[in-house]
C-alpha cells in the first residue's frame, strides 16, 4: 500500500480524527466565503446553477454582472470541489477505521451528503433570486454540518482529562447551544432583511430591521446570561482546568462578538465589519459545541471509569 494512502485505507482513531478536523475546517470556509458573497451582493454574480450563466459553465462578462461579482460567486462554488474531496475523505476513513464504529460512521456520512443537500439549495437561492428564506436555510444547513463534523471529531477524543462535571451544568451547555442556534437563525433574518440583503431589488424579509436587530441583541445578551452562570458553575462545582478554559474561551468570544454586533450597527453595518461578525459567529458555534460535548463526554467517561473499580470491588468481596 502507497504510504500516503495509509491514514485513509487503515486509519487510527487519531487519524479520523485529523480528517474530522479538516472538516471542520472545510466547513467553517465555505461558510465565511459564502458570507463574503452575500455582503458583497455578489450572490447573483453567477445568475443561473449549476452553470454560471446561460452562456457559459465558468465566470464571465456573460453573467450580467461586474467581473468582480461573478468571480467572488464562483470562487465560492469552486470551493464546494475540495470540500467533497474532504468530506469523502472523512467517510472513507470512518468506514475502513477497525475496529467499527457504527456512530463514527454515521457521522461521517453525514459530511458528503450534507455537500450535496448544500449544493442543491445553492441552486435554490439563486434561482430564486436569493430568496431571503432559501439563503437563511442555506446557512444554517452549513450550520448544522459544523455541528456534525464537531461531534464526529469530539467522538475520536479523548476526554478523560476532563474530570466529573455536575448533570445541571450539562444541561446549562445544552441550552447554550440551543440558544446559539436561535442567534444564528436570527441573524440571517437580520442580514435578509437590512441592505446587506444583495442589490436594492433582491427580495428581503418584510419586517423592521430595528425589530429584528434588537431581537438578536436580545439573544446575546441571553447568551451571556447563559454562559456567565455555566462559567460560574463549573467554578463552584470544583470543574476541571480544561473545562473551566473552555467556559473561559467561550466568554470572552461573545463579549467580543457582542462588540463587534454593536460597533457595526452604529457605524451602519459597513460590510467588511459585518463579514468578520458573521465569520465570528460560526467560530462562536464550534466553541459552544465543543463546549458541551466535552462537558458531556468527560462526564460519561468518568462515570465509566468510577462505576467499573466499584464494581469490581464489591465482586471481590463477596
Amino acid at each position: 500500500m502507497l504510504p500516503f494512502l495509509q491514514p485513509v485505507l487503515r486509519p487510527t482513531l487519531p487519524q479520523v480524527r485529523k480528517f474530522a478536523l479538516a472538516g471542520i475546517i472545510a466547513n467553517t470556509v465555505i461558510m465565511s466565503t459564502g458570507a463574503a458573497v452575500r455582503l458583497s451582493s455578489s450572490g447573483l454574480g453567477c445568475p443561473d446553477w449549476p452553470r454560471c450563466s446561460n452562456a457559459d459553465v465558468v465566470a464571465s462578462h456573460n453573467a450580467g454582472q461586474t467581473m468582480l461579482n461573478t468571480w467572488i460567486e464562483f470562487g465560492n462554488r469552486l470551493l464546494n470541489f475540495p470540500l467533497v474531496i474532504i468530506t469523502a475523505l472523512v467517510f472513507i476513513a470512518a468506514w475502513r477505521l477497525s475496529p467499527k464504529r457504527k456512530d463514527l460512521l454515521w457521522l461521517a456520512a453525514i459530511q458528503p451528503l450534507g455537500v450535496f443537500a448544500q449544493a442543491a439549495v445553492g441552486g435554490i437561492v439563486v434561482l430564486t433570486k436569493l430568496n431571503p428564506a432559501a439563503v437563511s436555510i442555506h446557512f444554517m444547513l452549513s450550520a448544522s454540518l459544523v455541528a456534525a463534523s464537531v461531534l464526529l471529531y469530539a467522538r475520536c477524543s479523548d476526554f478523560t482529562s476532563v474530570g466529573p462535571v455536575r448533570r445541571e451544568l450539562q444541561i446549562t451547555a445544552g441550552l447554550l447551544v440551543a440558544v446559539t442556534a436561535a442567534m444564528l437563525a436570527a441573524g440571517t433574518v437580520v442580514t435578509g432583511t437590512g441592505p446587506l440583503a444583495g442589490h436594492a431589488d433582491t427580495p428581503r424579509y418584510h419586517l423592521p430591521l430595528e425589530g429584528v436587530t434588537q431581537f438578536h441583541a436580545d439573544i446575546g445578551w441571553l447568551l451571556g446570561g447563559i454562559t456567565v452562570a455555566l462559567v460560574i458553575g463549573l467554578r463552584i462545582s470544583g470543574a476541571g482546568q480544561r473545562a473551566m478554559r473552555l467556559g473561559w474561551i467561550v466568554l470572552i468570544w461573545l463579549g467580543v462578538q457582542g462588540a463587534i454586533g454593536y460597533i457595526q450597527y452604529f457605524n451602519h453595518l459597513p460590510a467588511g465589519l459585518v463579514w468578520v461578525h458573521v465569520t465570528s459567529a460560526v467560530i462562536f458555534w464550534i466553541q459552544v459545541l465543543w463546549l458541551f460535548f466535552t462537558l458531556s463526554n468527560g462526564t460519561f467517561i468518568v462515570q465509566q471509569q468510577v462505576t467499573i473499580p466499584q464494581r469490581e470491588t464489591e465482586t471481590a468481596g463477596r
